[in-house]
């Protein structure tokens, strides 16, 4: 009997157990529907953040982005919730009826032929990149190709010697064309840099 005890002992203390994995509390800023705020970068805060702190429910989802909601957006989604309980009865609903709510009229239409007129004009590589980054991100229903993006995004460069390379390597997406853009200018940026440097007289 006492080895039973001991038998039975050892078994639960030697017992692995899975390891708790903890949440991720993000902090995300507060939309608040003022003209010009980005509303999709919003949503992306919020999703990354749901995913970090691990809820799942739908309902739960859409209480914790109405919680980050502020101004004239969090005014609007609290009148719809109190004369309909139901009305956001999913998180993909709340984010579609926010987006009709607070998103200009023709936004992918103007972001879309903005996108294809882009231009570097006196920016830096990483400004034009991130426009051109904000404007595809704006492009949700009907996204523009991979090739497409990426000869605009060519296209657009100053000419010099950023914009030769790039279209000696071709790059596939707009992301390795952003990349690669950015190492050329770091590159000719250091290399002008050696060159400028005084030489010690002897």
């Amino acid at each position: 009997m006492k080895e039973q005890r001991e038998t039975a002992a050892r078994a639960t203390v030697s017992t692995p157990s899975t390891p708790r994995v903890e949440s991720l509390k993000l902090h995300v800023n507060s939309y608040v529907g003022r003209e010009g705020e980005p509303l999709l970068r919003w949503l992306v805060e919020v999703d990354t953040a749901i995913t970090a702190r691990r809820i799942v429910d739908p309902l739960s989802k859409v209480a914790f982005a109405m919680s980050c909601l502020g101004g004239r957006a969090r005014s609007w989604a609290y009148g719809r919730r109190l004369t309909d309980p139901t009305c956001f009865s999913t998180y993909e609903v709340f984010k579609e009826e926010l987006r009709q709510a607070f998103e200009p009229p023709q936004n992918e239409f103007r972001s879309r032929a903005e996108f294809l007129d882009l231009q570097q004009g006196k920016h830096d590589v990483h400004a034009y990149a991130q426009r051109a980054r904000y404007l595809v991100s704006n492009i949700v229903t009907n996204p523009i190709d991979e090739a497409t993006k990426v000869v605009t995004f060519m296209k657009g460069l100053k000419d010099g010697p950023v914009k030769t390379y790039l279209f000696r390597e071709y790059p596939s997406t707009l992301e390795s064309a952003i990349t690669l853009a950015m190492q050329e200018e770091f590159s000719l940026r250091q290399a002008k840099l050696h060159v400028n440097v005084p030489r010690p007289m002897p």
